[in-house]
């Protein structure tokens, strides 16, 4: 211990004897300390927040700073101790000592706020890989079920990875806005969910100022508490009564303080040493009553020894940051609550404590070191996801198929990246940087080439245009026979145009489809009412209808399916009838539908000698549009049937406990048979229009 360590506990020691030089010289000694503290409690009502990994870091270096301070002190006792009477020197030594003993002030002070232990009783939650919504979300939640005061850390670390996302979104949205010839001055960004988020941490800082408002008083409150319990200690020393009655108010006081709450922290140390001193002079009056002082040596000493033990439990609690939150209410316990004991047990009790405490606190570091490691292995890991998105930001893509592959494949690298984990907090900053500039690389590359694929849509729009117009020019012309090849002809051109802009493909569409039909619809009506023979196929089928209709069932099945299969036959022999007749065809359908369901014969078969009829029909119209209409429609039929056949497979599995013979999954059963066989018509009929072309 240096020459001025020992000038200022030799002058500390010599303030005993007068209680208003030792008041003066602490108030001295603390003024700058003070105003530190003071700018703590500012620093605590205002908006910035500690860093929690910085607070860890100052509470580790306060638990050795304590460990070297208290040596220090030992070491200085006993040069002191050869100049004092033995008996003056153990009850005044033991009252430094334990006062020195005291955890660090930082350490005592962070123990007595109570949402220390309501922050860690709060599980933080892997905000890095959350979707922003589940951000806004979680911050919600903890505002609606925490105390404002214990969420401080998981609020800056839910705020801060929102930003950085609604940043990086921000930045893409921006790129593309300028990629599209937009000027910076005009460009402006928000969303819903950010709106909501800001809200969300607009109630949270007005609870928290609340909340800060109160406290200060309630410090105050408890300051003006401490002072009068002061008081009151300075005031039983000149009484004249029993020494047992005076003794018992002394444990009435003391049971005060320990329950009188914690007080602004600029006042924390003038006030402490005011009561530490004022005790010291009720022991030295004690001194006078050697029995109740060592009554008073022996409890504490139970009392200490209650403390070791449990911090020697704390040694292998497994849970390490439960065991430090712990360790440090044991501190406090040990400078507030706990007076001196005997000197003979001071030492042996004080190195048990301090191994105990040495112990939890190098696990704890282990436990950090091995944090790191593990915060290493995330950065590698997206150091190498970085690496993976920047090949693909370097390749030459030139089809809009690959780069929508790479988009997606970039979407997975990102999300990948977020679910990675946190990384050492010296790389964090560099790290999302180079993602931030990699992904941006990326997106640079494909909005140039999407600038360049509108242009080109663009260009094939203008086609198409044209082409609406030679349709619209000619819909109306009654030269069918020059006209119907140029009407095919632009029909087979637009199919060789490109790609137009999304925003104008469903109506240019809809105008040149609707141009064609009206010319085709002519042509159609037209040959319909100079063709002769389909007005007299018409008149034969409306004939042969009604002998259909009317017939009557022999009651051999076989010879009354060859009756239904002649109808056909016949009607398929009849040829096509005019356009605005065609009418007739579905009620032949129908008709045949009555005669297959009374006949009760296979729904597949059935179906399909129907279909012949359809099948003769639109080969003899001569018309590829007709055609690849029915194809279409029946591809879509199929896979329409095919999604019905899954869900209703899928559907079984919420039955997997059920018993077949309930009703429930009968019926799902029953509707994925009718869904097969209708399938298998669709494919049939597919099947038979195929052989058209």
């Amino acid at each position: 211990m240096s020459q001025s360590d020992n000038e200022n506990k030799k002058e500390k020691l010599s303030n005993k004897e007068n209680p208003e030089n030792l008041e003066l010289t602490q108030n001295q000694e603390s003024s700058e300390e003070s105003k530190k503290e003071e700018k703590k409690v500012d620093e605590s009502f205002s908006e910035e927040v500690e860093n929690p990994e910085a607070a860890n870091e100052e509470l580790e270096e306060a638990m050795v700073a304590e460990s070297t301070f208290v040596q220090d002190t030992e070491n200085n006792k006993v040069t002191n101790a050869q100049d004092k009477d033995e008996d003056e020197d153990e009850h005044e030594d033991a009252i430094i000592e334990e006062h020195k003993k005291g955890v660090d002030d930082s350490l005592a002070e962070d123990s007595e706020d109570e949402s220390v232990t309501e922050r860690h009783n709060i599980p933080k939650k892997d905000y890095h890989s959350m979707s922003n919504e589940q951000l806004a979300d979680e911050l919600e939640r903890l505002l609606k079920n925490e105390k404002v005061q214990a969420i401080k850390d998981h609020v800056i670390e839910i705020r801060a990875e929102f930003n950085a996302k609604f940043d990086e979104e921000f930045e893409e949205k921006k790129e593309n806005f300028l990629s599209e010839g937009g000027n910076i001055i005009d460009f402006h960004y928000s969303t819903p969910l950010k709106n909501r988020f800001n809200s969300l941490y607009f109630d949270y800082r007005e609870k928290r100022n609340k909340y800060y408002q109160q406290l200060k008083q309630d410090l105050n409150a408890n300051l003006s508490k401490r002072l009068e319990i002061i008081e009151e200690l300075k005031g039983i020393i000149n009484i004249e009564e029993n020494i047992n009655t005076t003794y018992n108010h002394f444990k009435d006081i003391q049971d005060k303080w320990r329950t009188a709450g914690p007080i602004p922290r600029d006042k924390y140390n003038n006030v402490w040493n005011t009561y530490h001193h004022h005790v010291e002079n009720f022991y030295d009056f004690l001194h006078l009553n050697r029995e109740f002082r060592d009554m008073d040596f022996k409890h504490n000493l139970d009392q200490k020894l209650k403390v070791i033990d449990r911090a020697e439990e704390l040694a292998q609690e497994q849970d390490i940051n439960r065991a430090f939150r712990e360790l440090q209410m044991l501190h406090k316990m040990w400078k507030e609550e706990l007076g001196p004991v005997a000197k003979e047990y001071r030492e042996e009790i004080w190195e048990r404590f301090s191994n105990a405490t040495k112990i939890i606190h190098d696990r704890r570091q282990e436990y950090f070191e091995n944090l790191d490691k593990e915060f290493d292995k995330n950065w590698e890991k997206k150091q190498q996801i970085i690496e993976k998105i920047r090949e693909i930001a370097n390749q030459d893509i030139s089809s809009h198929s690959k780069w929508q592959q790479k988009i997606k494949e970039i979407e997975a690298l990102r999300e990948d990246f977020f679910k990675a984990g946190k990384v050492p907090r010296s790389k964090n900053e560099e790290t999302w940087k180079d993602f931030k500039e990699t992904v941006r690389s990326f997106n640079r590359k494909k909005n140039s080439f999407y600038k360049n694929l509108k242009k080109e849509q663009y260009e094939n729009l203008e086609k198409k245009k044209e082409l609406i117009q030679i349709a619209e020019d000619n819909k109306d012309s009654d030269d069918f026979k020059t006209v119907t090849p140029l009407m095919k002809k632009i029909q087979t051109d637009w199919k060789k145009i490109g790609h137009v802009p999304r925003k104008d493909s469903d109506k240019i569409w809809k105008q040149f489809k609707a141009a064609c039909n009206y010319y085709f619809d002519r042509l159609h009506e037209n040959r319909s009412e100079e063709n002769k023979e389909e007005m007299e196929a018409f008149t034969k089928k409306k004939d042969l209808l009604e002998k259909v209709r009317s017939y009557e069932f022999a009651g051999n099945k076989e010879e009354d399916l060859e009756h239904i299969k002649a109808f056909i036959a016949e009607w398929k022999t009849l040829g096509r009838v005019p356009y605005n007749k065609r009418f007739i065809e579905g009620k032949f359908n129908k008709s045949l539908d009555q005669l297959f369901n009374k006949l009760d014969i296979n729904r597949t078969k059935a179906e399909m000698l129907k279909y012949e009829n359809k099948i003769q029909s639109l080969n003899d119209a001569d018309d590829d549009k007709k055609i690849r209409n029915e194809h279409f429609f029946l591809t879509k039929k199929i896979e329409e049937t095919q999604a019905e056949i899954r869900q209703l497979e899928n559907n079984l599995q919420f039955f997997s406990n059920v018993d077949d013979d309930n009703p429930l999954v009968q019926d799902v059963h029953k509707n994925i048979n009718d869904h097969k066989a209708q399938l298998k018509v669709w494919r049939e009929k597919l099947k038979k229009v195929k052989s058209l072309y």
